[in-house]
């Protein structure tokens, strides 16, 4: 039997691309096991997919002034060693990796194993992780063709980014129950992350009289954000935060808003809806969201708003526009070449395990 280890945490936009591909594995014959972190959110999805599930001590690895920044990499240093443990018994024929923290030691610790390393960027630009993982690597695949030119050419691949498959079986019925809306108006669905967003909470809720004339807002707040005072608001329904439901909110729904995130991104492109795109600022994060956002724009995929716009106006002039224009946006995201991730990627894994082999 073919032998791979997945690894990958910290978030799950570390984590869910490797949970769309255990389907795929599963079916071409592959002995999955996963390395992650001792307690990282990762060990729950990836139980949850009855899969082996080995944890490593990792540590952060922070570009600013830190106290921790003195002890974790004696973290990482061990979690190297237990890589490298695990590697040796375990006898994978390909590791493939999705980033964060946690992937470092197991990326590195291949090399020396001798284990064929596919690594996969979300962003435009590769995180820190991903960038100290690289020169290990055998391929990177990639979301975006503007990455390619931060890559090794002989390394890398644009693949777009694996997509959980039930995603594209939601139902509508099932939707409009959840939401206890109907096919009388169409759906605006607002995400913000698994976290939620608090501008972007805050723009809709206060809009939220002129939006509902027009629209039905389904909208994902993130934990601890649920406003009781709109809990009987006609035509808008809050849910903290959906996993299982989520492919019934995207059935019924006709336009989407949310941050930018990589995974996101390319779920929103696979499913062919049109979107408004409001990144993440530069000063809460390194700018990949902001440059993830300009590339979709560029591409005709998707309309963006900067934070710093969120008023009234702006934000409902977006959304009447995208809604008109939405058989537009649709055309072109059916034009794109990044429908067969999964394909490719599995493509990859079997000449490089072949290869092993």
């Amino acid at each position: 039997m073919k032998k791979i280890i997945l690894t990958g945490g910290g978030t799950a936009g570390h984590v869910t691309p490797n949970m769309a591909l255990v389907p795929a594995l599963k079916e071409a014959g592959y002995d999955i096991q996963y390395i992650g972190s001792v307690n990282g959110m990762e060990k729950r999805l990836i139980r949850d997919l009855h899969i082996p599930y080995h944890g490593i001590s990792s540590g952060k690895l922070r570009r600013y002034f830190d106290l921790k920044n003195i002890t974790d990499p004696f973290r990482v240093i061990k979690g190297y060693m237990q890589a490298s443990r695990l590697i040796r018994r375990l006898k994978p024929d390909v590791i493939f990796s999705k980033g964060g923290f946690v992937s470092v030691p197991v990326v590195l610790a291949a090399k020396r194993r001798g284990v064929p390393v596919i690594i996969h960027e979300s962003d435009i630009t590769p995180g820190l992780a991903n960038k100290l993982c690289i020169p290990s690597a055998t391929k990177v695949c990639c979301n975006f063709p503007e990455t390619l030119s931060h890559l090794p050419e002989n390394k890398a691949v644009l693949t777009g980014s694996p997509i959980r498959q039930e995603l594209f079986a939601g139902n509508k019925e099932d939707g409009y129950s959840l939401c206890g809306f109907n096919d009388s108006l169409p759906v605006v669905m607002v995400m913000g992350g698994s976290l939620g967003s608090a501008a972007i909470n805050q723009a809709i809720r206060e809009n939220i009289d002129l939006l509902t004339k027009q629209f039905q807002v389904v909208h994902l707040c993130g934990k601890g954000n649920y406003d009781d005072s709109l809990r009987l608001k006609a035509g808008y329904t809050q849910i903290e935060y959906a996993r299982k439901e989520l492919p019934h909110l995207f059935a019924i729904s006709d336009l989407v808003i949310s941050r930018a995130g990589a995974n996101a991104l390319c779920e929103l492109l696979a499913l062919k809806k049109p979107n408004i795109l409001i990144p993440l600022p530069a000063a809460q994060s390194r700018g990949d969201q902001i440059l993830n956002a300009a590339s979709f724009e560029q591409s005709g995929y998707s309309y963006v708003l900067q934070e710093s716009e969120l008023s009234g106006d702006q934000l409902i002039e977006a959304i009447r526009f995208v809604y008109e224009e939405r058989e537009e946006y649709t055309q072109t995201m059916n034009d794109s070449k990044l429908t067969d991730s999964i394909g490719i990627i599995m493509g990859l894994i079997e000449e490089l395990a072949e290869h092993k082999a």
